[in-house]
């Protein structure tokens, strides 16, 4: 708050009006480069970080060099540096836990009642790469002896803490609902900062806002599309549709690209369910070549429960057009999303022929199909349509399905455990002649494999900003929060 009422002063002469500042809200909240480390952590773990990006870049950057973690011999900080960095793209070894083994390369025994710094160490272990072996035995290690301390923790807010990582691990979590549980988690905490507090639970209330304004436009935009009435085998999931869009990004300058991305994702899985639960193989190819053409007057040529369908899936780039044609300077990426949406109907149709005519294809046949099917080569480029400063390079990047969006898609049809008709795990164990515990083993294997590649591809270049690898992260987490345990 400023104040300028009276505050007059006549110096030398001259008529001066004096602003009374109030003090700097935050002090010297980001000098104290022993706290730096925790500090970060809060304000990530809060979800208001990216009010702070520069600064929380600018202090890991002094770290990183300053090579703090070489300082280190306590577990938690040093797990935490180590996350912090992997996570923000720094080349951190995992070479620093070797001093927790003992002479016959096992952890050492006096871990085991160290709760706080097995917690840090186990969230750490979620962002290994290929090489990390120290970090596979350190996942099991952690996980083993969390589950078992855990109910001599009793009521502790650190008991809240490890249940809810071995549920959900804050790497592959859900910002927002990370957010929401950590709030009330610092909310219990003895040392809190009142200020980064009342901040966080303001940030998440006026998002909350703004997501419900949000959504409140989106759903007249669904009924009038009255699928509901039309078609009796599609799913009336609106809010649910928004959601993922709300996991993919939250930040308020990405409130065009949430509902631009949500009606993207209700339109396919319309789309989907027409393939999956009632069209016959004449009716498919026929909406499969038709949406192909991309030609409004190919409508009539459809079955009649169909054309409702392909006009409103027209009508939704073309609307996507004009929103993006209002913006100056914004480059327009929706035939690139176009490309896409053709290739997943495409693929939508061989899954359906391989179901219709009971035919199990080999495993690569099936994942070189269902990495398509699993939607995220068509929702990635989507989600960057209402971004700002958005060029054609990043969707010429994205269109060549890079490491990462291939990792990502891996990850999406391992973990959600079947295909949409044809189930992988089926090909898998047919294929390799294993038992359903064996193949689904194995398949997680491939998935946590695939883990690894999105971590080590998930860092920031001179050609790809962090802004544009997170859309990808983030689309991965909600697979993993959504789909664990069924």
């Amino acid at each position: 708050m400023t104040s300028l009422a009276r505050n007059v002063n006549h110096e030398n002469g001259f008529f001066r009006l004096e602003a009374n500042f109030s003090p700097s809200l935050w002090g010297n909240i980001f000098s104290n480069s022993t706290r730096n480390n925790q500090l970060i952590d809060t304000l990530e773990r809060l979800g208001i970080y990216y009010h702070f990006e520069k600064e929380i870049e600018d202090q890991l950057s002094k770290m990183f060099d300053q090579n703090v973690i070489h300082e280190e011999d306590d577990l938690y900080k040093i797990a935490l540096y180590f996350r912090l960095f992997r996570q923000h793209g720094y080349p951190i070894s995992s070479d620093y836990f070797n001093q927790f083994k003992d002479n016959n390369g096992e952890f050492k025994k006096t871990l085991v009642t160290n709760a706080k710094g097995l917690l840090s160490l186990y969230e750490a272990t979620h962002v290994r790469k290929y090489g990390d072996d120290i970090l596979e035995d350190a996942l099991i290690f952690a996980k083993f002896h969390l589950e078992r301390i855990t109910h001599t923790l009793l009521d502790s807010t650190l008991e809240k803490q490890v249940t809810h990582a071995l549920m959900q691990s804050l790497h592959r979590g859900i910002p927002r609902a990370e957010a929401h549980f950590n709030i009330s988690i610092y909310e219990e905490c003895e040392l809190r900062n009142e200020k980064l507090l009342r901040l966080a639970k303001l940030d998440y209330n006026l998002l909350q806002v703004l997501h419900k304004e949000e959504l409140s436009e989106l759903t007249p935009w669904w009924k009038d599309l009255d699928f509901a009435s039309k078609l009796s085998y599609v799913r009336d999931r609106m809010v649910e549709c928004f959601f993922w869009a709300v996991g993919v990004y939250f930040e308020p300058q990405h409130s065009q690209a949430r509902v631009m991305l949500a009606k993207c994702i209700a339109m396919i899985s319309v789309i989907d369910d027409t393939y999956d639960f009632y069209g016959t193989l004449d009716e498919l190819i026929i909406f499969t070549e038709v949406v192909d053409r991309w030609d409004i007057s190919e409508v009539d040529g459809l079955p009649n429960y169909m054309k409702p369908i392909y006009a409103s899936l027209l009508n939704l780039f073309n609307e996507y057009e004009i929103e993006i044609e209002l913006e100056q300077d914004r480059f327009n990426g929706v035939h690139y999303v176009k490309e896409t949406m053709k290739e997943i109907v495409k693929s939508y149709y061989i899954e359906a022929e391989w179901f219709l005519e009971r035919k199990i294809p080999s495993f690569k046949e099936y994942l070189g199909n269902a990495l398509v099917t699993g939607t995220y080569y068509l929702l990635a480029p989507t989600s960057l349509l209402g971004m700002k400063s958005i060029s054609k390079k990043t969707f010429d990047w994205m269109m060549n399905k890079p490491k990462i969006l291939v990792a990502s898609a891996i990850i999406v049809r391992i973990e959600q455990g079947k295909g949409q008709l044809v189930t992988g795990i089926e090909c898998y164990m047919q294929e390799n002649n294993l038992s359903v515990e064996k193949a689904s083993a194995q398949l997680s294997e491939i998935a946590e494999n695939a883990w690894k590649d999105l971590n080590k591809e998930c860092k920031s270049t001179d050609s790809m900003p962090t802004e544009i690898l997170m859309r990808v992260l983030n689309l991965t987490c909600l697979i993993d929060v959504v789909y664990k345990n069924n």
